[in-house]
């Protein structure tokens, strides 16, 4: 049986996302690499994310007179591939690897260099 694909591209698509909206982040590869933001938008099935600052676009608009919207030119974020991305401790003050840890009946997200958590308390 040939596969098809759509079904190819939807079976290598799926990755879990190692990071979630309101992550500060590092870019650790591509034309932004080295900086850091806030991360706006996740989306696992793409494999993408949209952080603050990152990878901006600039996109033509035309004026619509009857939403009365001026025309012009507008600043956004796009999309970054989930593997260019890699979680920003503050602690450390370096992109970091994670680690898990249950502690009660929470998982928390622990720097590898210093042991402190990352992300929300």
């Amino acid at each position: 049986m040939v596969k098809r694909l759509s079904q190819k591209r939807d079976a290598a698509a799926t990755v879990k996302a190692h990071v979630r909206r309101d992550d500060i982040v590092s870019v650790i590869a591509g034309r932004d690499k080295g900086k850091k933001g806030k991360v706006l938008r996740v989306l696992p099935d793409k494999g993408v994310a949209f952080v603050e600052g990152i990878n901006t676009l600039v996109k033509a608009i035309r004026p619509d007179p009857q939403v009365q919207q001026s025309g012009g030119f507008v600043r956004r974020e796009g999309s970054i591939a989930l593997s260019n991305l890699q979680l920003y401790c503050s602690n450390c003050e370096k992109p970091a690897r994670v680690s898990r840890r249950i502690s009660g009946d929470r998982k928390e997200r622990i720097c590898k260099k210093c042991g402190n958590p990352i992300g929300k308390a």
